[in-house]
């Protein structure tokens, strides 16, 4: 009996050091990924990574780690309108993304996740940038200006559209679909106020209708769907074989 009780403190002793080394290992691993990541995909802090499961170093030998999430705050994402006028980044407040099967090089230089998914946020603020937030003549004397984004609810954005006209100014909450096509983030008035239909309708969407493009995410992930929500507008984000770091 003697015995077996050595042996079973010896076990628990070893099982310890066993879990505390694994965590080590694992809390080194995330500085690691994460100060590769952000030299890689040259962003302005240092993200936050998360190395899922136990135990993590067999997942080390197996050359694949089962769980990475991976959060960035304040990501200026690419617009693709450098040189044209407009605004050449987009800020997104809150980036994250939880990948699966996250597959590494023997020297650890590169790293590739087979399936990502994930969220980003962008402020209503942020995305009145891509708006004609500047008066603009609809016809002889008349302007028209977006002047500011909201929450419409049931995942819909409200645009307010000041119009100035000799009258007087006067703002319309316009209630705008919001989706994603392709690249683009793009928001369409449902309706628009009758008075403005009379006016000049066609002029007047294109103005209360516009779009903003989002490209190239970290690991070049795609956007998949969006929706209106209480600070900003809300997206998902997909993607396969992401490449995070080499």
């Amino acid at each position: 009996m003697r015995a077996l009780r050595i042996l079973l403190i010896v076990v628990v002793i070893l099982g310890g050091l066993f879990v505390v080394a694994d965590r080590v290992a694992v809390y080194f691993a995330e500085d690691e990924a994460a100060s590769k990541l952000k030299t890689t995909e040259n962003l302005a802090s240092t993200p936050d990574v998360s190395i899922n499961g136990f135990p993590f170093l067999t997942q080390v030998a197996s050359g694949k780690l089962d769980d990475v999430e991976v959060g960035i705050k304040d990501y200026e994402a690419d617009t693709g309108e450098g040189g044209k006028g407009g605004p050449a980044t987009i800020r997104i407040d809150d980036l994250k993304a939880h990948m699966k099967g996250v597959s590494f090089s023997g020297d650890y230089s590169s790293a590739t996740a087979a399936d990502a998914t994930g969220t980003a946020t962008i402020a209503y603020d942020e995305l009145l940038k891509a708006a004609k937030s500047q008066p603009t003549q609809i016809i002889t004397g008349v302007t028209a200006q977006v002047v500011g984004l909201s929450d419409g609810g049931n995942g819909k954005i409200r645009v307010d559209v000041k119009f100035r006209t000799p009258l007087g100014t006067r703002t319309y909450p316009v209630l705008s679909t919001v989706a994603v096509h392709g690249d683009d983030v793009q928001v369409h008035a449902d309706n628009l106020p009758k008075l403005v239909v009379d006016l000049a309708d066609s002029r007047v969407r294109a103005i209360t209708d516009f779009k903003q493009t989002i490209d190239q995410l970290p690991g070049d992930v795609k956007l998949d769907s969006v929706q209106a929500a209480e600070d900003g507008v809300e997206i998902t984000v997909k993607g396969s074989n992401v490449k995070l770091a080499g």
